[in-house]
């Protein structure tokens, strides 16, 4: 089973990161903001556009510049910004008297396993790992570039892990290096910290230079990476992405939520495996359905699982935003090396 991660450098990336920094720059003035503001990239161009219903002030044009150049872009950009307030219909069917409803309908799926004390599943951990190590190491050697991926492919019999058959990474780089030192300084520094040496096959750079990188390479915007922000391709999406979202957004939020359900249900033993399935109708407080697979994992009967998440859990959209706390500017820090398997995360913890 393989799995890729990419890191903030990458076109996708970086859009996913200025988006996050927009919503986290509305919910520090106004925690009830609605936010669905998007960019896309390519070369020295970014387009800035979405709705924002808030009576947050947001530059956004300072906070885009701050990103690209915290990433590494020393060169201006000329931002094109189109931007409205959310539609009125959608607002008065979400933000009622009583209680928020969804703000769209879709099904959202949360997921969880026994491979990794994360509960997540090692392909995905490892990739991530990989680029967070990459990250660090090239702040450190300005030789390499913020744009990277890493992909890892791991050797199961039956759900067990039993190996780890290849590590790909690819990272941008000045020109003036050989392959031979890449390869050289990104197995000392990035993968064996990481992997040490239990893999069966490395391969590092193979499309040989990659000295052009980011948006001058390839272009980018939100929401092209949902299954390096989930689970690798090991659980399902529902399609939706999560950057730029406010948490009325159950895209977002729910499928924060349903990890935290299927999660915790692993963690108290109850199944090595468990994907929960959500589905939304817009306007609707209630789930349209939830369904949880435990794919012949379970070690209790199914009953009691059913039991436990109708007895502990609520789905609705309001209860979701006040268990986990999500009206807060906290999502810049999700963008990048996934939204799952980290613990300073709400939807993470075990209660």
């Amino acid at each position: 089973m393989t799995s890729e991660s990419v890191n903030i450098g990458h076109p996708d990336k970086t859009c996913d990161t200025i988006a996050d920094a927009f919503l986290d720059a509305a919910l520090g003035q106004d925690p009830a903001a609605q936010m669905a503001v998007e960019c896309a990239i390519k070369n020295d161009h970014l387009f800035v556009y979405g709705e924002a219903t808030t009576t947050a002030k947001i530059d956004y044009e300072k906070i885009a510049r701050d990103v690209l150049r915290d990433i590494g872009y020393t060169c201006p950009f000329k931002i094109i910004k189109v931007i409205s307030e959310q539609s009125p219909e959608i607002n008065k069917a979400v933000v009622r008297s009583t209680e928020l409803a969804a703000n769209d309908q879709g099904m959202v799926y949360g997921y969880a396993c026994n491979d990794t004390p994360e509960h997540m599943p090692m392909p995905i951990m490892m990739a991530h790992k990989i680029m967070k190590q990459y990250d660090q190491f090239r702040k450190k050697d300005v030789r390499f570039f913020p744009d990277a991926k890493s992909q890892v492919s791991v050797i199961y019999e039956g759900k067990k892990v039993v190996g780890i058959d290849t590590v790909l990474v690819s990272v941008s780089h000045d020109e003036k290096l050989t392959h031979e030192e890449i390869v050289d300084a990104i197995t000392k520094n990035v993968v064996q910290p990481v992997v040490g040496k239990d893999y069966c096959n490395l391969i590092i750079n193979p499309s040989g230079k990659f000295s052009i990188w980011g948006s001058f390479s390839d272009s980018g915007c939100v929401g092209r990476k949902i299954v390096v922000d989930t689970y690798g391709g090991v659980g399902r999406v529902g399609g939706g992405c999560f950057s730029s979202k406010n948490s009325t957004k159950v895209d977002r939020s729910a499928a924060y939520y349903a990890r935290f359900v299927a999660k915790n249900i692993v963690a108290r033993g109850m199944a090595d495996e468990c994907e929960i399935q959500v589905s939304y109708a817009i306007g609707r407080v209630k789930p349209v359905s939830i369904y949880i697979e435990t794919f012949g994992t379970e070690k209790v009967a199914r009953t009691e699982i059913d039991k436990y998440v109708h007895d502990n859990f609520n789905f609705s959209p309001s209860n979701i935003i006040k268990e986990l706390d999500l009206n807060r500017p906290i999502y810049r820090d999700t963008a990048c090396f996934g939204h799952f398997g980290r613990p300073e995360f709400p939807w993470e913890r075990i209660v």
